[in-house]
Formats: structure tokens, C-alpha cells, sequence
């Protein structure tokens, strides 16, 4: 399995908010204890908003500390948003200072830069760099909304152009990156993408209606 692939799974298997030993995580993805230590380490620094020690587990926390500040994952979504749409701002003073403020965040936030940091991108992307997906956000929030399917041309980390028809189901922060849950009629399987990879969307014609099986209910991250 790909480091990449890897960490991704990491992150599915936490997002349930139970704590997770370091030692059922390695077997289940089949790597040793010392592999999972690093990853931790690398999805901290990514700012993941991960908690635990080696030897106790690991579990996503419900808050994202921001000092002087407690902000949930929504607040710093929405500011991350905000500060994005300023900084596309025709004015030069209101983009300098959108700038600056993510830089200042970014002081704050886990930054250190870890050991092969350089295989999985988004560990070392500043915070302002989430704003990449932007354009698209619109797009597939109405898509999901009104449950229409979309086209995408994606960008694996690697390079990897790809095509995909998609239903949109659902949409995360990670920290430093957005990601969405949908079903990929290429793959006839369930797929998470990452939204600053996506190049284009396409909203098509077609409506999709809850299919058992295809809905986000029935998706299984350990699956």
C-alpha cells in the first residue's frame, strides 16, 4: 500500500472519534507499530487535528486549538473560507491582509515538517493553501444538495490525471484540506477525494436518487 493510501485510511479509521491503539491500527493495515508512529506524526503536523501518545492510542478530537482560541472544525472551516474568498479580492490592501492573517495563523497552527513530509503533500501545505478548491465549492455543495451527479477531471498526488463520474455525498475539513466522500461509478465503489486535487468539475444532466448501497449511510471507511 502507498504511504498516501495509507494515511488516508488512518484518517477514516479516527474519524469515528474512538481512541484507536497504535497496534490494532498496524495490523489492520498490515505495516509495524514504528510505521503508524510516523504517520501520527505526519497527519500532527498536517494539522489533523489528532490526540493520544504511543503506547495510550489515537483518536481525532473535537476541537482544533488555535491560542488564544478553542475553535471547532466548522469555526476554523469557515475562516479558512473567508480569508480565501478575501484573498480573490480585486483590492491589493485586502489581499495583503487576508495573506498575512493566514501566514499569523499558520504560526499557530502544527507546522513542524516531518520526516518524508514530502510523499504525502498535504502535510506540508500552509494554511492558506486549502483555498485551492475554492472555485469548486459551490458547484459541488449544490450538487450534493440537490443530488446531481457531477464529471471530474482529478489529479492524483503522483500525477496521475483521471477521470470520474461522481455522486457527491458529503464534504469534510481536515485541518489543512477539504476532502469528499462520493460514489465513483468508474470504481462502481465508494471513493474519497481530495477537493484541492480536483482540476474541474462538471455538473451533469443526470439526478441520482438514494440507492442502497450508494448512500452515504452505507458508506464503511474500514470497507
Amino acid at each position: 500500500m502507498r504511504r498516501t493510501d495509507r494515511l488516508f485510511d488512518i484518517i477514516q479509521i479516527l474519524r469515528d472519534g474512538k481512541l484507536h491503539r497504535a497496534q490494532d491500527i498496524a495490523e489492520r493495515l498490515e505495516v509495524s507499530v514504528r510505521t503508524i508512529y510516523r504517520d501520527m506524526d505526519t497527519l500532527t503536523a498536517s494539522g489533523v487535528p489528532v490526540e493520544g501518545e504511543r503506547g495510550v492510542g489515537y483518536m481525532v478530537r473535537e476541537q482544533i486549538t488555535l491560542p488564544p482560541l478553542n475553535l471547532t472544525p466548522a469555526e476554523l472551516e469557515a475562516l479558512n473560507l473567508g480569508m480565501a474568498i478575501v484573498a480573490e479580492a480585486a483590492d491589493p490592501d485586502l489581499k495583503s491582509a487576508a495573506e498575512s492573517l493566514a501566514e499569523k495563523i499558520d504560526t499557530v497552527l502544527p507546522t513542524q515538517v516531518v520526516a518524508e513530509a514530502d510523499s504525502w503533500k498535504f502535510a506540508v501545505y500552509p494554511f492558506a493553501d486549502a483555498a485551492r478548491g475554492l472555485a469548486h465549492m459551490a458547484p459541488i455543495r449544490a450538487a450534493i444538495k440537490s443530488r446531481q451527479k457531477l464529471q471530474l477531471s482529478y489529479r492524483r498526488i503522483d500525477g496521475t490525471p483521471t477521470e470520474r463520474t461522481i455522486r457527491p455525498l458529503h464534504m469534510e475539513y481536515w485541518g489543512r484540506v477539504w476532502t469528499l466522500t462520493s460514489w465513483c461509478e468508474l470504481r462502481d465503489d465508494f471513493r474519497v477525494f481530495r477537493i484541492d486535487l480536483i482540476e474541474t468539475v462538471t455538473p451533469l444532466p443526470e439526478l441520482f436518487a438514494d440507492e442502497p448501497g450508494k448512500r452515504l449511510s452505507d458508506y464503511d471507511p474500514y470497507g
